[in-house]
């Protein structure tokens, strides 16, 4: 639709009284039909041209009004092109509103939608998503929370200019001010992508700032206990009761796979009757959102602990079937029961998780399969990370058959012998 559009300075005598000056509109005209802004300047009308719309002189007054003059020109002549283009309404009210940000949404603020999602997340804690998590969200959150404070000065940051810049001087925040390390550092750009993804698909942001920003994360060498190690573990004779049971609950992970939070809850109901008719573990991972569920027949060394304690006071007339200690406390008395069986690896709860993978199950045949589905993985590459281990055991093993076929080869009677016999 074609459009008169013609756009005029002028000047009004001043309402106050206190000023001799007059205030300074500009008029946006479009097919006979005008609009009036004041434009917050005011000039001496002495010293005002109404013929060329402009201040008189070369003063600095004069100079800045029409400096600030050609400014709002162009960002008028800006507008209207922009409602051309875009095939919308062009009136003088529509370019007015537009100069004015009547149209314009406030921005989301990066914390501010932040703080919504934790909060959601807080709801689902202990249901569809784990305790820990929602933890480390709000842990996230504190680590934006500083870094917006530090970097930028303010108090909260418009969702939309974030950029790349943005996400790598966050990760160089992390790494530095937080002294977190590189794979923690990952994880926490990862939870705070999270919150970009939000803002992406409910458009709060224009692009994504994700977009050649590249994830690397650190091989990290997970430890675990030999076959050694687990019997010497399990022969050591530990006076202390406290030493006793923490050691038991660790060579129960040992055979079973199970992490700390998921023997932690492990009750009578989880224990059901396999398939081949010997007693099996059925339950639900508490780290995935999908509660992935974990299906493990009880070995022999697991089923003689779970008996050992059926009449411990914390499990007699309790829900849950083991009596461990919190985690802090187990990792910490672990530590103390390496030192007595002289094992340096550093022992912690997860070890033994990391122990039924590699040298309960894997090491002894059982196929990389059937372990990723007793570990209740979702994705069988996470397990194929402790075949790997397994691999390199196999060929230290490979190398021992290869000296030990050499030396074979070194006893049998050479030819030319063979020739003269």
């Amino acid at each position: 639709m074609h459009t008169q559009y013609q756009l005029s300075f002028f000047i009004r005598k001043s309402r106050s009284k206190k000023t001799p000056d007059s205030d300074v509109y500009m008029r946006i005209t479009v097919n006979n039909k005008r609009s009036d802004l004041s434009i917050s300047r005011k000039v001496d009308p002495r010293k005002w041209s109404s013929s060329s719309e402009r201040a008189l002189g070369k003063s600095p007054e004069a100079t800045e009004l029409n400096n600030y003059i050609n400014v709002l020109k162009n960002k008028i002549r800006n507008i209207h092109q922009d409602l051309v283009e875009k095939n919308k309404t062009v009136s003088s009210k529509a370019i007015l509103d537009e100069f004015k940000g009547v149209n314009k949404k406030k921005p989301k603020m990066t914390l501010e939608a932040f703080k919504e999602h934790n909060e959601q997340m807080d709801r689902l804690s202990g249901k569809s998503i784990s305790k820990s998590t929602a933890k480390r969200y709000w842990t996230c959150y504190n680590h934006v929370e500083q870094y917006i404070n530090e970097e930028y000065k303010v108090d909260d940051y418009p969702m939309n200019d974030i950029n790349h810049q943005f996400i790598s001087k966050f990760e160089y925040f992390l790494k530095t001010k937080r002294e977190c390390n590189h794979n923690s550092s990952l994880k926490y750009v990862n939870n705070f992508k999270k919150i970009v993804r939000i803002a992406l698909a409910n458009q709060w942001m224009d692009r994504d700032p994700f977009y050649n920003y590249k994830v690397q994360f650190e091989t990290v060498e997970r430890e675990f206990l030999n076959e050694e190690e687990v019997k010497t573990l399990i022969e050591k004779d530990l006076h202390l009761d406290r030493l006793k049971l923490v050691r038991d609950m660790f060579v129960f992970s040992c055979y079973t796979g199970l992490s700390y939070s998921d023997a932690k809850k492990l009750s009578e109901a989880d224990i059901t009757i396999g398939i081949d008719g010997g007693r099996w573990i059925r339950t639900k991972r508490t780290k995935t959102k999908t509660k992935t569920l974990s299906s493990i027949p009880i070995l022999p060394v697991a089923e003689e602990i779970l008996e050992r304690y059926k009449d411990h006071p914390e499990v007699k007339g309790g829900e849950f079937i083991l009596p461990l200690l919190s985690n802090q406390r187990s990792n910490a008395f672990l530590k103390e029961i390496a030192m007595m069986c002289g094992i340096r690896k550093p022992l912690t709860t997860h070890v033994a998780r990391h122990t039924f993978a590699t040298t309960i199950t894997l090491t002894n045949g059982v196929p990389i399969e059937s372990v990723s589905k007793m570990l209740g993985h979702k994705d069988l590459r996470t397990t194929q990370h402790y075949a790997k281990i397994v691999d390199r055991k196999i060929s230290d093993d490979m190398k021992a058959l290869k000296i030990k076929l050499a030396e074979k080869e070194a006893k049998k009677p050479t030819d030319h012998k063979k020739k003269k016999d």
